[in-house]
């Protein structure tokens, strides 16, 4: 949808004419009946996919979707990381433990 504003009319009204711009709509402004410009909604542009920018500068292993180690396996299922008596444990309980020493 295109419409046909003059300037003064369009200075007086920018951002009405800036939201339609937003909806999809064209304005044209003219001067003394004659167009001069356009306000229009941006299109965003997007980049083309360039495949192949860093042949050389990586390098990935053989072997890097290979099953892990049972010993490296064991540390993510049962490890020190997370204990079970911190997993239980609710956000909350820390702070509240520490006022009681406060309070002591």
């Amino acid at each position: 949808m295109e419409t046909t504003v003059n300037i003064f009319e369009a200075k007086t009204n920018l951002s009405k004419l800036v939201a339609l711009a937003e909806q999809g709509h064209e304005t044209i402004l003219a001067r003394n009946g004659k167009p001069v410009a356009r306000i229009a909604p941006l299109v965003p542009q997007k980049k083309p996919i360039r495949f192949g920018l860093m042949k050389g500068q990586i390098w990935i292993a053989d072997d890097f979707d290979a099953p892990l180690p049972d010993e490296v396996l064991a540390d993510f299922e049962d490890g020190p990381i997370f204990p079970p008596e911190k997993a239980t444990q609710s956000v909350a309980e820390p702070a509240e433990s520490a006022m009681r020493k406060d309070r002591s």
